[in-house]
């Protein structure tokens, strides 16, 4: 029998058939095409549901369920999207729209979670039971998993790791409050470090690598310049890490897990963005004369995280 994980995101519906053994046996992608009511977009994922199946070479009686991970704050109660901004949802019932459609068991939680929940089972933390994963994109995205289930809180909005204040006063964060880890470590922050120090260096690599158009810059600028030795570069990534293993300290201290793993588009930087970061960690962190050790990893399964992990949120 098989499962079926479906990840909604703002640009795509991806969708994977997930075997016994956890492989991907068949996909189906659809674009999201947003804004545009639910009714649409829920047409669409039950197209593309049938893509996958269609794609595995199995029947929709092989299938089990189906889980769906979706931004926003999904209510597990009552199968709802509460609210998601990017879709612009409000109160949707989900999970009943879906099972109209699909015709099978419908299971829904937050895509980051999804994505933890993904990268614990099947990814990088196999086996584990105590596991967070933090995306470091537009924002910071976190999942938290303990005892092997999903913390969702009393009201299904736990989690949000990016959103705790390192920085008492600091940047204004778009959720209302000042110095939120976001500001600080995500890929929008790093842009924005990184043409400070260009605003403040004009002889830095790095205005030769976005021949002097400071709006090219992106999350990987400081860190090629440093890699040609700027020392104007080298302190914004210097100081972005440190950023970075301040969050995880926090994670470390407050819930110890087995593995924290990191992805997103900067993760993709791998050992020149982790070595440091556990440096920082060896030093700084509450439990360092523990004999076990959060290990600080990668994330193995890319945009694949999420299709797993909403594919086992019924197991």
């Amino acid at each position: 029998m098989y499962r079926i994980g479906v990840d909604l995101g703002g640009t795509n519906i991806a969708v994977g058939v997930i075997s016994e053994d956890l492989r991907i046996i068949g996909r189906g992608v659809v674009k999201t095409n947003i804004p545009r009511p639910a009714e649409e977009i829920f047409d669409d994922i039950s197209r593309a549901v049938d893509l996958a199946i269609k794609d595995a070479g199995i029947s929709k009686d092989d299938v089990i369920s189906v889980g769906i991970g979706t931004p926003g704050t999904v209510n597990k109660n009552n199968g709802y999207i509460e609210f998601a901004n990017n879709l612009d949802f409000k109160q949707v019932p989900a999970k009943e729209m879906l099972e109209a459609r699909i015709k099978k068991p419908v299971y829904l939680d937050n895509d980051a979670n999804c994505a933890a929940l993904g990268e614990a089972v099947a990814g990088v933390g196999k086996g584990s039971k105590n596991f967070v994963a933090v995306t470091l994109g537009t924002g910071v995205g976190s999942g938290i998993i303990v005892d092997g289930k999903i913390i969702n809180g009393s009201n299904f909005a736990g989690g949000e790791m990016g959103h705790m204040v390192i920085c008492v006063d600091g940047e204004q964060c778009n959720c209302g409050r000042r110095g939120c880890w976001e500001q600080y470590a995500s890929a929008t922050a790093l842009i924005r470090q990184t043409k400070d120090a260009m605003k403040h260096h004009h002889d830095s690599v790095m205005w030769q690598l976005v021949n002097d158009n400071i709006d090219a810059v992106n999350g990987r600028t400081a860190f090629d310049a440093m890699r040609k030795n700027d020392p104007a570069a080298k302190e914004v990534v210097d100081r972005y890490i440190y950023y970075v293993a301040v969050g995880i300290i926090n994670i470390i201290n407050a819930l110890q897990p087995e593995f924290i793993c990191l992805g997103g588009g900067i993760a993709n930087e791998k050992e020149t963005l982790l070595e440091p970061v556990r440096q920082h960690v060896n030093r700084e962190r509450y439990s360092r004369y523990a004999s076990k050790q959060t290990k600080i990893v990668s994330a193995e399964l890319g945009n694949d995280a999420g299709i797993f992990g909403a594919a086992l949120l019924d197991s």
